[in-house]
């Protein structure tokens, strides 16, 4: 498996080990943020660099903050409206200062937002961040280690009120009204490789069907668009190891599969990342057919840019009991 844990003094655990999770809080009506820093090395999936990653606990209402400690410490906040790429990953950045940005945000917003986390801010030294196994199971496991801890302020959701779509073409992205709190998903995709075919999955967004159902479902590539990508100055650190390669109807990770249907699936999980750029949860239905990173973020600017597409709420908190002086 690419890449490095390296765990805080109360956690002590070689990459790769199966490690029991601390027990999680159930759906909270307050915001979280992490117990304590930890980081990770590995491998960036398209430049090839080798990339530390550091999250740290945050301020209650600070969101989703990366900073570039290579770049003097400058920071962008994830949110969709600060996405600059969308080309095989999620990359957010400055439009006026190309060398601001990081890429490849995707499986860790996802891993984030099922796991409940509000408030982190997040190190790296490179353009992007590792890409470890390819899929969003090593991020968990990474939150699992650093634990989480409850904040006082309430926590935010976006209730979507009216359905918006995007398409391209034949493709399409949805954002509908629920009648339950929470987020629920359907992703179908259609490939001419016979090893992927027509793939569909749905799923309502909880912290168990994430870790149970879709975290470690990983990135895949078509064999013959390698070269492609590397004259276009990507997938520079692609390898079997955090990629999933097929070849008509042949997989070519000696490997195989980790699930049947793991191409669908692992669009489920870049899906769930790309939606976590709201800046919040949202409580909505939403749809995806043949979607990729272009229209999940087209999607969220569709949504925000009617009002009445949308409404932020914050959740009633109970009043804390009151404790004797001892």
């Amino acid at each position: 498996m690419d890449g490095m844990l390296m765990m805080s003094e109360q956690e002590s655990s070689p990459m790769g080990e199966t490690v029991s999770a601390r027990p999680l809080p159930t759906r909270s009506a307050r915001q979280h943020t992490l117990r304590q820093s930890i980081s990770c090395v590995g491998i960036g999936l398209h430049t090839g660099l080798r990339i530390r990653l550091a999250l740290h606990p945050a301020a209650e209402n600070s969101g989703i903050l990366f900073r570039r400690v290579d770049l003097d410490g400058r920071t962008i906040p994830g949110r969709f409206d600060h996405v600059i790429d969308t080309r095989l990953s999620t990359v957010i950045g400055d439009p006026a200062n190309p060398a601001l940005r990081v890429a490849t945000i995707e499986h860790l917003m996802a891993a984030l937002s099922a796991t409940g986390i509000d408030n982190v801010l997040i190190d790296v030294d490179g353009p992007e961040l590792p890409v470890l196994d390819g899929s969003a199971a090593d991020f968990v496991f990474l939150l699992d280690c650093a634990g989480l801890a409850e904040q006082a302020a309430p926590r935010a959701a976006i209730d979507v009120l009216r359905p918006v779509r995007v398409t391209d073409g034949d493709a399409f992205a949805e954002l509908r009204p629920a009648r339950e709190p929470g987020l629920a998903l359907a992703m179908s995709i259609a490939f001419p490789a016979a090893a992927i075919g027509e793939q569909s999955f749905t799923a309502r967004l909880d912290r168990r069907s994430f870790r149970d159902e879709i975290a470690n479902c990983r990135t895949f590539t078509l064999r013959q668009e390698i070269e492609a990508l590397h004259a276009a100055g990507l997938a520079r650190g692609g390898s079997l190891d955090n990629a999933v390669v097929v070849d008509g109807a042949a997989i070519l990770n000696p490997s195989g599969l980790r699930r049947p249907d793991e191409f669908v699936r692992h669009k489920m999980v870049d899906a769930v990342g790309d939606l976590y750029l709201a800046g919040a949860t949202l409580n909505g239905v939403f749809t995806g057919h043949k979607s990729g990173h272009a229209l999940n973020n087209r999607l969220l600017r569709t949504l925000f840019a009617e009002a009445g597409n949308w409404r932020f709420q914050t959740r009633t908190l109970r009043p804390q009991p009151l404790r004797a002086a001892a």
